[in-house]
């Protein structure tokens, strides 16, 4: 499989356009239509923002035999971004965040009279 095959699937599992990824990753909606075409390739910083938006390793989107992702039921490119986030973060920002998410969630609950 192609690096354009696996970066097509990856998009098509997730139910979105190739201008929702473009848009995502701050390039056109031409140049990745030739990353998927494998009319051309991407570079390093591309390659990179893409397998975090993605949620796979460089090595599945280049050609290496990492499983396919197990993407969430939902699949929504927030949730790619989001792993990417917070994978950038600090263990001390990740609990942080938990802690501010679980807050959200909670307040937004009792709110709706669900929780």
């Amino acid at each position: 499989m192609t690096m354009g095959d696996r970066l097509r699937e990856l998009r098509l599992r997730r139910k979105i356009s190739q201008e929702e990824v473009a848009r995502h990753i701050g390039i056109t909606r031409s140049a990745y239509s030739h990353y998927e075409i494998n009319n051309r390739q991407p570079v390093y910083e591309t390659l990179i923002k893409l397998a975090a938006f993605f949620d796979v390793s460089l090595d599945y989107i280049i050609g290496g035999t990492q499983p396919k992702p197990q993407l969430p039921p939902s699949g929504s490119p927030e949730t790619g971004e989001m792993m990417a986030l917070f994978r950038r973060m600090s263990p001390e920002q990740r609990k942080h965040s938990v802690s501010l998410i679980s807050d959200f969630i909670g307040r937004q609950q009792r709110e709706d009279g669900s929780g």
